[in-house]
């Protein structure tokens, strides 16, 4: 049997989902859980040697304002779920016996993909636990963060998270507050790559204006086939693809059909669409996997990692290249965190 291609993935929800299900969230990723999209016996088995882990900050209230904008999350609440999160994912790499590492290098995603141990990053999506002073984006590194995305999709003290809306392009709201600009001279600094997934378009051209680092939209799609606010436009992928940047493929329904409609029959075809548009628009080296496994509504020919090799061979199927085909699986991911970490 042919050994799966490794796939390093830029985009998961593992950890928030652990935390809102039944007890035992170490015990149930490290020995499998079937309401999982991705646990460890899963991801040995299928190739899938790692990714960005999000802290992700849940919420009941989901009444949308006269903006359609969701309500911002207090900030003692989210400090409170981001730490549980970051804790939970040191508690898997501490029980793990070496089975999951906490990467925080390039060189150390390679390693332990070659020793076969799931190579975990620390991102967080929407960084509502922060205050103005950034005080917690410095203790936040030092525990391991390496990726962050100013918001989610909802308004912070740094920017304006672009809303869910079909049929209407990003440029929804607001660019970077004062303290949103200083976070991204902060990441700079500390070379903790900017994640622009879920920002608006006003803010993206922010950050395209002061960050020195590769542009990354680590799980959005093409506006241009689905024309869905999450989706990135030709605009926003030229200049991902002019800072030798990247942009993750979301396997998410709604991200990727055309209509934006939850079709659990839509086929891989319509995902190898888009694939192809982003690899025409910004080519083979700056396209890869952002899943948001564990994070939003997936079509039957993709119930979790198991399934990803099935989109490989379709590549394959399609004329794309092994070479090609490991760039997109793994090898852009790693290399464009080593140009922006610098290791």
């Amino acid at each position: 049997m042919t050994a799966p291609i490794p796939v390093f993935d830029g985009h998961n929800d593992v950890l928030s989902k652990l935390l809102r299900g039944p007890a035992g969230a170490e015990t149930r990723f490290l020995e499998g859980a079937p309401d999982m999209q991705v646990d460890l016996p899963r991801a040995q088995a299928s190739g899938f040697a790692g990714g960005l882990c999000a802290v992700w900050v849940s919420t009941d209230d989901q009444t949308l304002d006269a903006n359609g904008d969701l309500p911002p999350v207090p900030q003692p609440a989210a400090l409170q779920q981001t730490l549980a999160q970051a804790a939970l994912l040191h508690r898997i790499t501490r029980q793990s016996n070496g089975a999951v590492t906490l990467c925080r290098s390039a060189a150390e995603i390679r390693a332990a993909m070659a020793a076969g141990s799931f190579a975990a990053v620390f991102h967080i999506e929407g960084i509502e636990a922060a205050t103005p002073d950034l005080d917690l984006i410095h203790v936040l590194h030092a525990a391991g963060l390496r990726t962050l995305g100013p918001v989610w999709s909802r308004p912070n003290i740094f920017a304006h998270g672009v809303p869910f809306v079909m049929g209407h392009d990003p440029d929804l709201g607001g660019g970077l507050s004062a303290a949103g600009k200083d976070l991204i001279r902060l990441c700079n600094e500390l070379k903790i790559m900017v994640d622009l997934s879920h920002m608006n378009d006003a803010g993206f051209r922010d950050i395209a204006a002061i960050s020195d680092a590769p542009l990354v939209a680590s799980h959005s799609n093409a506006f241009a086939i689905c024309p869905h606010s999450r989706n990135a436009t030709d605009r926003q992928l030229d200049a991902i693809r002019d800072t030798g940047g990247l942009v993750g493929l979301n396997f998410g329904v709604r991200f990727l059909h055309p209509e934006g409609i939850r079709d659990p029959e839509m086929g891989l075809d319509v995902m190898l669409r888009h694939i192809d548009y982003l690899v025409e628009r910004v080519g083979i080296d700056h396209v890869a996997l952002g899943s948001d496994f564990d994070g939003t509504f997936m079509a039957r020919q993709m119930r979790d990692v198991s399934d990803v090799q099935h989109l490989l061979g379709a590549l394959a199927r399609a004329g794309y290249s092994d070479e090609d085909i490991a760039k997109i699986a793994h090898r852009n991911w790693v290399a464009t965190l080593e140009r922006t970490w610098g290791q």
